[in-house]
């Protein structure tokens, strides 16, 4: 049986925040909390309110915050001799860092964490660990490493009832589906992650399962009314809980949807929209993602032939330089797609280098 979804990374005097506090109200509250670990000289509680303070900043899109508050968070779990602590900070970090597009780092990172769990005896730092791991090996595209590991935590979680981890691992899986084109399969993995986080309460959960099955009632049977319908009620929950990341994530696919259905104007809107969000937060996937796009929707709308080679070919190098394997697939779709050849530019624009 699954527990309500909690939030493992909200720990100390945080432990009964609940996982789908306000962003803003946990980084009031972590602050507040770390200010009195300081005073009262505990290290032990300085790492873990300063993890909630890093976590916080991250989802909120504050990218150079939520690094100083890791590393701070890791430093003290150090001087305490908390292994567990120091594992979670590590798992921040190397979280971060994927969303940075620093993928190798993120890997560095999260093994580490891993390792530290496993040696610390917290068990959920480690499968957190584990997960970032495959996660990150999902984003970059290299699903053949990683689906053993995901269907792994996806059995781990479900025999520890813990449903907040078993939600992500259903959804990672079935966005494994999704791209390797087994849609009925996606949107039955995708439904049932959307029916356990509602029964746990996770709505951050809930909301990112909204948005896979939309992708899937959109592309596979170009439904663009339930599509922006299940959208919708996902941005609900992503504006009510501050989830930067996951409402320009929700913006993009909205893109995408009224992209499918031919919708160009109403898309190239809510791309720039998305665009925006993602350079605001410098995340350089959700970044290039976006920008994909636009291309798209701008070359429908009749723009240069040329001009849209070009800024393909600056796509396919700043994917290849951030190492996402099938976002870079997705690029050379679109020349076909668009019906236009490389224009043999492929350096990084000047934008994505700074």
């Amino acid at each position: 049986m699954q527990s309500r979804a909690r939030a493992p990374e909200y720990q100390g005097a945080l432990t009964r925040m609940s996982v789908n506090a306000s962003l803003t109200d946990v980084l009031a509250e972590g602050r507040r909390h770390l200010a009195e670990a300081e005073r009262a000289g505990s290290a032990r509680e300085v790492a873990r309110a300063g993890l909630a303070v890093a976590e916080a900043h991250r989802r909120l899109g504050q990218v150079d915050e939520a690094d100083r508050a890791w590393k701070a968070s890791y430093r003290a779990a150090r001087t305490a001799g908390d292994t567990g602590a120091r594992a979670w900070a590590l798992w921040s970090g190397g979280t971060l860092a994927r969303q940075c597009g620093r993928l190798r780092l993120a890997f560095r990172l999260l093994e580490l964490a891993a390792r530290l769990g496993k040696e610390g005896g917290d068990v959920v730092a480690r499968g957190y660990s584990l997960a970032g791991l495959a996660e990150t090996g999902r984003i970059q595209g290299d699903y053949a490493t990683v689906a053993a590991l995901h269907e792994q935590l996806l059995a781990e979680a479900r025999a520890r009832g813990e449903a907040r981890h078993t939600v992500w691992a259903l959804e990672g899986i079935a966005q494994i589906h999704r791209n390797t084109g087994s849609f009925d399969t996606a949107l039955e993995m995708f439904e049932e992650a959307a029916l356990l986080a509602g029964e746990a309460d996770d709505r951050r959960g809930r909301a990112w399962a909204l948005r896979g099955m939309a992708d899937i009632v959109s592309v596979r049977d170009g439904d663009t009314g339930r599509a922006l319908a299940l959208l919708s009620e996902a941005e609900t929950a992503c504006r009510a809980m501050n989830l930067s990341s996951a409402l320009a994530y929700n913006h993009k696919m909205r893109g995408n949807v009224l992209y499918r259905a031919g919708r160009y104007e109403e898309a190239r809107e809510v791309y720039a929209r998305a665009l925006e969000e993602f350079r605001e937060m410098r995340e350089p996937r959700g970044t290039a993602l976006a920008r994909l796009g636009l291309v798209k929707t701008l070359a429908r709308l009749g723009r240069d032939r040329a001009a849209t080679a070009a800024d393909l070919d600056g796509l396919r190098g700043t994917l290849d330089r951030i190492g996402l394997l099938n976002a870079r697939e997705m690029v050379d779709r679109a020349y076909a797609e668009l019906d236009v050849r490389p224009a043999g530019d492929t350096a990084v624009p000047a934008e994505d280098r700074r």
